[in-house]
């Protein structure tokens, strides 16, 4: 009788424990994925340092292109060192003169058009700096929102091996089962608090770089956190998303690169001219006490007589510096198609694992998990074998979670590598 009530109290703790997980219920309060990227957007140190950067080279443009400023001299001329105030000397007179030096045409317009680029280029990374935090927060935020799914279903086993030791306690106390199962029970009780623990841990972190992302303190608390389904339909084709990456429009890096090309061919253009002499205009007047008052007209030029060691060299280095520029433009394209194709391949890859599992694999699990419960009423399957399948469920619950979240960090960054949304 003792027997046959234990077997009872059994088969209804299994019957309840293979039940689908309840639908997550997502709080108000719940921080969405669409308001952390907000949030981020406006509060986070680091791009508002890129901004500013690019306010900083935008405002460099201008200088770049200006004239030297003219220089404005004040002379007293020929003064007698015995008697200094003295204005009796012919020679003497008082002399303000005005010098304004003119570069070769063609120097300062190059500066300014390299200055022009390279405040483009600070702009487009500021750009891509945005797009990488918004990658960023979508890898912290799903790490967070998988932490909590797969904390419940920690949670869940964690209950269910309680009930199991008490039940194989139960069973061991009439006779009905062994004291391996009564041990087994407790170990797996204390391993399912262990990885509760470090699973816990893992999601203060992971908050706490949440939060630091959106500009916040790193203890403040995050609610539960959205882990929605994929959408229907498939991604864009790998085509499609390196031609969108690739564009003027696409990923901004790719447009910061091709600026700091065109800076250092600009450069390059002004370096040529580095040879060519500057020229100096000056006008002086000159008012002498005891003779009329004389004006002077004046015309310089600078000699490159030192170009081997400096001139020649700095056209090699604008040179050098474009095609460094050059190269790694081409770098980041490839990596760009690189990283696209091998993203794609993973969210398609997390997605579809994630509908096997939601469709096949789980319910074939459960399923299993009710045929290991009719074999135990019936004596033909061990206690441990009937939860080992419970435990094979709710392993494979936890990593749909994980595919689920694989997939909307993917996602986010393919969004920030081809600069547009790619959800179908």
């Amino acid at each position: 009788m003792k027997h046959t009530t234990v077997v009872l109290a059994a088969a209804a703790l299994f019957t309840g424990a293979v039940r689908d997980a309840p639908a997550q219920q997502v709080a108000p309060d719940t921080l969405r994925v669409a308001e952390a990227l907000r949030i981020a957007r406006g509060a986070n140190p680091m791009l508002r340092a890129a901004r500013a950067s690019a306010t900083a080279a935008a405002a460099r443009v201008g200088p770049a292109g200006a004239l030297p400023d003219p220089q404005l001299q004040f002379g007293l001329m020929n003064r007698m060192a015995s008697d200094f105030g003295s204005t009796a000397d012919p020679m003497t007179m008082n002399q303000l003169q005005l010098m304004q030096m003119l570069p070769w045409p063609g120097k300062l317009g190059g500066a300014k058009r390299a200055a022009r680029h390279t405040a483009a280029a600070a702009g487009a990374d500021a750009d891509e700096q945005e797009r990488m935090l918004a990658a960023q927060v979508r890898m912290a935020y799903y790490e967070v929102a998988f932490a909590d799914r797969a904390l419940e279903v920690m949670r869940r086993t964690q209950g269910l091996l309680r009930d199991f030791l008490d039940v194989s306690t139960t069973m061991y106390a009439v006779g009905s089962a062994v004291q391996q199962d009564v041990l087994r029970a407790q170990v797996d009780v204390a391993r399912m608090s262990e990885e509760i623990t470090r699973m816990g841990q893992e999601r203060v972190a992971m908050a706490a770089r949440l939060n630091a992302l959106l500009g916040r303190a790193a203890t403040e608390p995050v609610a539960a956190l959205e882990l929605p389904e994929p959408e229907s339909g498939d991604l864009p084709v790998v085509d499609s998303l390196v031609a969108w990456a690739l564009a003027g429009g696409g990923r901004p890096a790719l447009v910061a690169g091709a600026e700091r090309v065109a800076a250092a061919e600009a450069s390059l253009g002004a370096a040529r001219r580095e040879l060519f002499p500057d020229f100096s205009l000056g006008v002086a007047y000159q008012q002498r006490p005891q003779f009329p008052t004389m004006v002077s007209l004046m015309v310089g030029i600078n000699v490159p007589v030192f170009a081997g060691s400096k001139q020649l060299p700095m056209r090699r280095e604008m040179a050098a510096m474009r095609d460094m520029s050059a190269a790694e433009l081409l770098n980041l394209r490839n990596e760009t198609v690189a990283r696209i194709v091998e993203i794609r391949a993973r969210a398609e890859q997390d997605r579809n694992l994630a509908r096997l599992y939601r469709g096949g694999i789980l319910p074939q699990a459960r399923a299993a998990v009710q045929a290991a419960l009719s074999g135990y009423r019936v004596g033909r399957v061990t206690f441990m074998q009937l939860i080992d399948n419970q435990m094979t469920v709710n392993r494979y619950e936890t990593e749909t979670y994980r595919l689920l979240a694989d997939y909307h960090q993917a996602v986010g960054e393919l969004e920030a590598l081809v600069g547009r949304e790619v959800q179908p």
